[in-house]
């Protein structure tokens, strides 16, 4: 299944605009600064204890599990980054997924562009995202409004 426009589109319409190019405003490698609301934070919560998956939380609401590091300088939101990856909802239907793809990380959705900086080029992280820090209450093909989203990204690059 590769739909990989669909994180692209949906990133970019959740951002507003927040596009690094020549016609719009510049990126701002400031930290994101967004966290979800405590009623997420515990949904996700539950579902990581009832599943035994080991994950660290991370303070803007989403869980993590990092499977390598990687190597070499870490990206940042300003990045170009090439991925492999999977997204799948917690039934464990896979809605998504493609393999060699590059985005500017400022163009996709918070959940990325806050997790995929923990690991390194060469690293692979699983991203457990509540709604807010995904694609909150729109529902999109194959994605019921406020899901929570499980990614396993393999990062192969940073430009």
């Amino acid at each position: 299944m590769k739909k990989y426009g669909f994180i692209l589109l949906v990133g970019v319409l959740l951002m507003g605009g927040c596009l690094s190019n020549t016609e719009q405003t510049p990126c701002d490698p400031a930290p994101i600064s967004v966290k979800a609301p405590q009623a997420e934070v515990t949904a996700l919560k539950q579902f990581i204890d009832s599943n035994r998956i080991a994950a660290s939380a991370d303070d803007r609401g989403f869980y993590y599990s990092i499977k390598a590091p990687g190597s070499g300088s870490k990206p940042t939101v300003c990045s170009t980054v090439t991925v492999n990856y999977t997204g799948k909802l917690t039934n464990g239907s896979t809605f998504d997924s493609g393999s060699g793809v590059t985005f500017g990380l400022n163009q996709l959705i918070l959940g990325w562009q806050e997790g995929i900086p923990l690991v390194a080029p060469g690293g692979s992280i699983t991203l457990y995202l509540p709604p807010s820090l995904a694609y909150g209450q729109q529902a999109l093909s194959g994605i019921p409004a406020n899901s929570i989203l499980i990614f396993t990204i393999d990062l192969v690059g940073v430009n």
